[in-house]
């Protein structure tokens, strides 16, 4: 017998033989070395270019998601003067019942956007879902700009379905922008990374506000020298060119988000090819690129793994439990008052001296304008950028406590001293009017989107955020369904006709006053979370790092191939099975 035919005998024989052994966990301790060093990777990482393209990509879109929700604040009015039969000022404006269904259909599609979008992310990918919420605000807010009246659906009745299908893309963006961003985060700036991120959401309010302005002012000699139906005509232009351009910056996004990487978390911990992770650090981090070869060959690693039971398992603990519940009703209260004080923008810009009282068109909208541009200057970004400068050294929890406390004293202040704030001056009241926007915003607004992007396994991240957000919608829910009738002045024949002032409306104090006990509860629920900053994601998750990976899945501890190859390690001299 030729020596080649006895080599093919033996490596047949070799074949058959069974496997080997190395000593236990040798496999599992390889695999979890490599996932620990590509994490300690990401944590230290110097501030590059790559996490500036983050900011810029998630920015865009929350950017987006706040200029497409406020500027219906403004084209409310818009288009009341178009197809509303109400009366208000002596100019014809929508029924309450109407400008709340317009106003309250996006909280509820962010609600279920949310939950939907921050399960999916946890699921198939962040990746993947990212610029597909995005694609729908875009959908729903053009197809808003080209909504009108028809014999069986109403303007309005158009309007609630476009904004809540609106709506549950920009709840997407919620946990998904969260996520993305501060798993892409070092430890040292994460928090700095994140609040850019959201205050795009008070620049989005501005742009709102100023583009608003302008189409205004560019139609004046348009509406101030035309006929009625000249007029209805110009205002009917306006507001749609308002809305429509809210598509502009999501489509400037959209490609940016859609070619936006994987997080390495994501396909370490959830897809569990730690390979393409580790190679995926190296690359993301130094050049920006990443490069997935699909018809690689990997293996997945055995981890915890996200279920039902496993659900359960980790949320019983209380340690777990109770974080999940801070953030959940920390959003919850502040959107009580976030949203609240929205409903009643046109009190406050009444008390502030701006609308108008005499029927002209033209002076109403340029001073709702005015007046919503100085509300965002005043304190809304201002907050942002207090947070900005002190959130990764003050810390997260600090600032939340800080936030519902002075919140606390403030609308206190407004509630039970309304009547002598507003009876010869309005001054203190704009005073502490924008002193509870700042402190919102440097404060619980921006923390309650932080802390939950950070505090949970990278299994639950988004799905824990987006829950926690739903939370904060079902707020602003209550808010403007609950508050807005409410405050109506319950005495006058036509609540439209209300003043600001205690005597006409005797229940705005007390909305102040109930916003105060929210804030109560804030401070309470605060207490339940633990400080996140210099921390790492896996620290803050309440998992044991070591021995997070424990083998490779679809073979047995230490099993060790041909020639001494590992098949359960990287450098199996085995094919290995494609995985899909």
């Amino acid at each position: 017998m030729s020596s080649s035919a006895t080599s093919q005998i033996e490596e047949h024989i070799s074949f058959l033989a069974p496997p080997t052994y190395q000593k236990p966990n040798t496999t599992a301790f390889t695999l979890d070395q490599r996932r620990r060093a590509a994490l300690e990777e990401i944590d230290n990482a110097h501030f590059s270019w790559f996490h500036v393209k983050v900011c810029l990509v998630a920015g865009i879109g929350f950017f987006t998601d706040a200029y497409d929700i406020f500027a219906i604040n403004i084209a409310t009015p818009m288009l009341g003067y178009v197809f509303g039969h109400a009366s208000r000022n002596g100019l014809t404006a929508l029924s309450n019942n109407q400008e709340l269904g317009i106003k309250i259909a996006a909280p509820v599609g962010n609600l279920f956007g949310q939950v939907l979008f921050g399960w999916l992310a946890d699921v198939v990918g962040r990746k993947r879902m990212y610029g597909v919420e995005l694609a729908i605000i875009i959908t729903g807010s053009f197809a808003q700009a080209l909504s009108n009246n028809g014999e069986a659906v109403s303007i309005v009745a158009a309007l609630v379905v476009w904004r809540f299908i609106m709506g549950v893309g920009i709840g997407g963006d919620c946990p998904l922008s969260a996520v993305m961003t501060s798993e892409f985060a070092s430890t040292r700036i994460r928090g700095r990374l994140m609040t850019t991120v959201f205050s795009s959401q008070g620049w989005g309010n501005f742009t709102a506000c100023l583009v608003a302005y302008i189409i205004v002012l560019g139609y004046k000699s348009s509406i101030l020298s035309g006929s009625d139906a000249g007029r209805t005509e110009h205002v009917d232009a306006m507001w749609r060119l308002l809305i429509g351009l809210g598509c502009v910056p999501g489509a400037i996004a959209l490609y940016f988000r859609l070619t936006i990487p994987e997080t390495p978390r994501f396909t370490m911990d959830i897809e569990r090819n730690v390979e393409q992770a580790s190679l995926d650090v190296n690359t993301i981090l130094t050049s920006g690129d990443f490069n997935v070869d699909p018809d690689a060959v990997y293996q997945r690693a055995m981890a915890p793994k996200a279920s039902r039971r496993d659900f359960i398992k980790h949320f019983r603990q209380w340690k777990n439990l109770k974080v999940l519940i801070g953030t959940s009703w920390s959003w919850f209260a502040i959107d009580i008052a976030f949203y609240g004080l929205g409903l009643n923008s046109s009190v406050i810009l009444d008390v502030i001296g701006f609308g108008s009282k005499n029927g002209d068109i033209f002076q109403n909208l340029r001073n709702i304008c005015i007046g919503n541009l100085i509300l965002s200057i005043a304190g809304l970004i201002p907050g942002y950028y207090a947070t900005f400068l002190l959130i990764d050294s003050w810390g997260r929890r600090p600032i939340q406590l800080t936030g519902f406390g002075v919140l606390t004293v403030v609308f206190m202040i407004m509630g039970f001293g309304f009547k002598a704030l507003t009876k010869t001056s309005s001054t203190p009241f704009v005073v502490l009017f924008c002193i509870a926007n700042f402190f919102m915003n440097f404060g619980p607004n921006t923390t309650t989107f932080i802390v939950p992007g950070e505090v949970y396994p990278t299994r639950y991240r988004s799905s824990a955020h987006g829950v926690s957000a739903a939370c904060g919608k079902l707020g602003a829910i209550a808010a403007q369904a609950l508050f807005s009738k409410l405050a109506e002045d319950r005495s006058s024949p036509n609540p439209l006709e209300q003043s600001p002032f205690l005597e006409q409306s005797p229940f705005l104090k007390h909305t102040f006053e109930i916003y105060a006990l929210f804030m109560i509860t804030g401070v309470l629920s605060t207490l339940l979370l633990t400080e996140t900053k210099g921390k790492s994601l896996e620290e803050l998750s309440n998992e044991d790092q070591e021995g997070f990976i424990t083998g490779v899945a679809g073979f047995p501890m230490g099993v060790v191939g041909i020639n001494g190859g590992s098949v359960g390690g990287i450098n199996t001299l085995t094919p290995m099975r494609r995985e899909l």
